[in-house]
């Protein structure tokens, strides 16, 4: 089969189907993107430039349309370049957030046409408004509903939408959600699993060293900021270090923005939260690594006595998915998108948002009772191996993707593996 792909940032959300096509060995798979320096052997990367846009006198709330429009504009031509070069795809699938497949109708009217459909915006109800510490003016609720403009041409394209999770779906109006096919995501069982040798060595990271007789609690997060919950993460940190001295903490996350505002005046959210924490962060006992290699990250959640995990009510983490293949004894928010995950007492266990206080105590009654930790951990596991299975995950796309073409793929023989050039700091 022909596969066309479309992802501004290569390979997004579909590597794991890309590699598992390529391993086939009998597909052509192009995949559409602005360039970085990402690789997977069997994938012909078509670059395309991001263009710019003169927002001088665009409205603010249609501003995320024009940009929408404009990279629509350069993919649609990049696509058109394809099909004068004689390629036909048998299936178009890619990510609908910026607007870059709402052009691929014209070029191939009637090519299956699968698209990501990640999040339904509303200005109240869900993440705008959740935290009270951050709240939205009724000024910005133009803004906010106008984002569904590409939502709602893309669903208008003709083709079907997937989404990871049921409350990602559930976000969608009514009339949306039975276009939108559910894909559950899956993790590599064989990679993201327990490994109790880690806990025999010691462990350093940031300069560090967590001995095994250490309680580590993990954080982790793209980047430090509140729609992860970290503000709360670090107010509960004073109540983790008095409660215990062999507590030892390591939040993992870079300095930037994925979600919501950044802070004024230049700074990091960790440069606004460490000052307001002061002499309550030890720096001999907490660390921020920044963003970490992905070995480096699987020992420290193999290594965790207590994984925190905290969100908005919006898109679930892929470190979600992971800790709990890990077997990690995890302390969730109890909001939307880890409910769906966690029940609280049987594979982790869920506090409240907003009271530091008792994260931290969730977190320590945790360190302190072995019979719950080993009873969650075993359960998280076996939750994964149940629900978040990288073998079931890929069956169901390609059960998805026959059902659109109505052709037949083979089976994949081997592995394709993803080569990445991490950017210099």
């Amino acid at each position: 089969m022909n596969f066309l792909f479309v992802h501004q940032n290569f390979p997004g959300q579909f590597l794991h189907i890309v590699r598992h096509l390529v391993a086939a060995r009998q597909h052509q798979i192009v995949f559409i993107t602005e360039p970085n320096d990402n690789v997977i052997d069997g994938v012909r990367k078509v670059p395309y430039a991001k263009p710019a846009g003169p927002y001088g006198q665009t409205h603010i709330a249609a501003r995320e349309l024009d940009a929408a429009m404009r990279r629509a504009d350069a993919v649609g031509r990049t696509a058109d370049n394809l099909k004068q070069l004689g390629f036909e795809p048998d299936i178009v699938i890619g990510h609908h957030g910026w607007g870059e497949m709402l052009n691929l109708r014209d070029v191939w009217p009637d090519v299956p046409m699968l698209g990501y459909m990640e999040f339904y915006y509303q200005p109240i109800g869900i993440d705008v408004g959740f935290d009270p510490e951050f709240p939205t003016g009724v000024e910005d609720f133009p803004r906010i509903r106008a984002k569904n403009a590409i939502n709602h041409i893309a669903l208008n394209l003709g083709g079907e939408g997937q989404s990871p999770t049921e409350w990602q779906i559930s976000t969608y109006p009514e009339w949306a959600r039975p276009r939108i096919n559910l894909l559950w995501e899956g993790v590599h069982l064989d990679r993201c699993k327990p490994d109790p040798k880690v806990r025999r060595a010691p462990l350093t990271i940031a300069g560090m060293t967590i001995a095994p007789t250490d309680k580590l609690v993990t954080y982790v997060s793209r980047d430090l900021e509140p729609y992860r919950g970290f503000p709360l993460m670090m107010r509960a940190v004073p109540h983790l270090l008095k409660a215990r001295k062999d507590i030892k903490i390591v939040m993992i996350g870079g300095d930037g923005v994925s979600y919501g505002n950044a802070p004024p005046n230049g700074e990091s959210w960790k440069d606004v939260m460490s000052r307001e924490i002061g002499d309550g962060l030890d720096p001999s006992r907490v660390v921020f690594p920044g963003r970490v290699p992905y070995e480096t990250y699987l020992a420290l959640l193999q290594r965790s006595d207590a994984h925190v995990y905290l969100t908005y009510p919006f898109v679930a983490s892929w470190s979600l998915r992971e800790a709990l293949a890990i077997g990690c004894a995890i302390v969730g928010s109890d909001t939307q998108p880890v409910r769906e995950f966690i029940t609280h007492g049987e594979n982790g266990l869920l506090t409240s948002f907003f009271d530091p206080a008792a994260l931290a105590k969730t977190a320590v009654d945790l360190i302190e009772d072995p019979d719950l930790s080993r009873r969650l951990r075993a359960n998280a596991r076996r939750y994964a191996e149940e629900r978040l299975s990288m073998t079931d995950y890929l069956k169901g796309y390609e059960a998805l993707i026959e059902r659109m073409t109505g052709m037949k793929l083979p089976e994949a023989v081997a592995v394709a593996p993803v080569k990445r050039t991490r950017a210099k700091k």
